[in-house]
């Protein structure tokens, strides 16, 4: 039997249709770590404010709450593949989520500023690798119903940046910033009694290979320094950052060519059209996604005078079109095939966008602007579980762990660089306008720019396989299946 990943039948399943109850348990198990880290990112937002207040600090030195939380996600990262294959996987998700939910306690009981970001580079450095994990062991049970269960086991991550200043406003309303960290208690409790039940022992599949050591010193500052410097792009120190980290993705790129199979990250995998494809897809859908949260809200508050508070509820169509479309992705996924599904959401969220350099250009309305929010937003979730689908039908079994490090960190990487790209077009546009009258001209670029970067994205879509072959070959021009993904 062919080992590539989401397609072999589970054993003694009469009917290939049938889902085991416990990919679902398995796959709820997962998107709860994940959820707690994503909503970790973003929750400590809205009270930057008070904590700087109770803890005697500045903003700009409190901010490393959020930001030393972020850059330690992206220290770890890398080190997901090897740890998987050294330990197994469900073995290094209790630790991390163990690991997770102790940090979060040392958060809450924090005695200063200096303590609580030290406490969040930990409860950082351990989140990191709950996402990817969620992804590989949800990849692992599925089998072929992957597009039915990511559609659903990954809306609670999508939901996270969502609830987590709503979560958070609400919780400051009735107690101290302690609770934002104090509440993941009896939730990680919760979480890892469930892993222990429901996570299968994947011990044997555990295959220990010797540390990459050149590559890990490579990549991990890479990434944190990419992130920092995309966000501080314009000072000295933003600038050097992203030299430095261009500088040693280059230098990590050659090393890995050098040494294939025992490299932290197989570039091998790149090879393949459709995992190469995948990637490529989910990082221009990452970037595009993040680009337009940026730009939008600007246009709002800079151009219309909009208040944030206001901005936020009028970005609210957003959010909404992402969850009513998610859940259907995965029926759709198996009926409509990866790449038509993906290129129509790509080309949905294109003409949710188009409206918006007319908005600039024109003054904007709240009713088109809420319908074309809602378009994009339902358009971008048809994109990211059939590119998923394509990326981890495309690998074997035993490369699940590597080809889920790398996806990750590509996909990580497209939202600071589509955002930089935008944000800093829309600096020069702006500071090019000799008027504020020409401001609105600055705008329409930025989004005229937006629009073409979603344009890119559908091309990529139109990449993706049509369907994924049983054997997770992917059948680009074969004859189109009635029974769906992998039937």
């Amino acid at each position: 039997m062919d080992d590539r990943a989401p397609f072999p039948a589970a054993a003694g399943d009469p009917d290939p249709d049938a889902m085991d109850p416990a990919i679902w348990r398995i796959a709820v198990v997962a998107a709860t770590g994940s959820f707690l880290s994503q909503l970790d990112a973003t929750v400590v937002n809205v009270s930057l404010s008070s904590l700087a207040r109770d803890l005697h600090a500045s903003l700009s030195g409190i901010q490393w709450v959020t930001s030393g939380y972020l850059l330690a996600l992206a220290l770890t990262l890398p080190l997901n593949g090897w740890l998987v294959d050294r330990i197994g996987a469900k073995r290094l998700y209790l630790r991390c989520f163990a690991s997770f939910t102790l940090s979060s306690a040392l958060c809450g009981l924090a005695w200063s500023a200096n303590a609580l970001v030290a406490f969040r580079v930990l409860q950082g450095m351990s989140g990191g690798l709950l996402a990817p994990m969620a992804q590989m062991l949800i990849a692992r049970a599925a089998g072929r119903h992957m597009a039915r269960v990511a559609s659903l086991a990954t809306l609670p991550i999508l939901l996270a940046p969502l609830l987590g200043p709503v979560a958070a406003g609400a919780i400051l309303q009735v107690a101290s910033w302690r609770w934002l960290f104090l509440v993941n208690l009896p939730v990680g409790a919760l979480a890892i009694g469930l892993a222990v039940l429901f996570l299968p022992d994947d011990r044997g599949e555990a295959t220990p290979r010797s540390l990459d050591f050149l590559g890990l010193a490579l990549l991990s500052p890479a990434l944190a320094l990419f992130l920092y410097g995309s966000g501080h792009l314009g000072r000295w120190t933003g600038d050097l950052a992203l030299l430095t980290s261009l500088v040693l993705l280059a230098l990590f790129w050659r090393n890995a060519l050098r040494r294939p199979g025992t490299a932290l990250i197989d570039l091998r995998l790149l090879k393949g059209r459709g995992f190469s494809t995948s990637v490529a897809t989910m990082f221009m859908l990452n970037g595009v996604s993040f680009a337009g949260q940026m730009l939008v809200p600007v246009y709002l508050i800079r151009q219309c005078g909009i208040p944030p508070a206001r901005t936020g509820w009028l970005m609210a169509p957003l959010g909404l079109g992402m969850m009513c479309a998610y859940p259907l992705m995965g029926a759709l996924t198996a009926r409509f095939g990866i790449r038509r599904l993906a290129a129509a959401g790509a080309l949905l969220a294109l003409a949710g966008t188009l409206p918006f350099p007319c908005l600039a250009g024109h003054g904007m309305t709240v009713p088109v602007l809420a319908a074309s929010l809602f378009v994009r937003g339902a358009g971008m979730s048809a994109i990211g579980i059939p590119s998923i689908t394509a990326g981890y039908a495309s690998v074997r079994r035993q490369d699940l762990p590597m080809a889920t490090t790398a996806m990750n960190i590509v996909q990580r990487l497209g939202g600071p660089t589509l955002t930089t790209l935008c944000a800093t077009f829309l600096g020069w546009r702006l500071a090019s306008a000799s008027t504020s009258a020409a401001q609105p001209t600055a705008f329409v670029a930025a989004f005229a720019l937006l629009c073409v970067l979603q344009g890119m994205l559908f091309l990529a879509a139109l990449r993706l396989p049509r369907f994924a072959g049983p054997s997770g070959v992917a059948a680009a021009d074969g004859p189109a299946r009635r029974r769906g993904v992998g039937a």
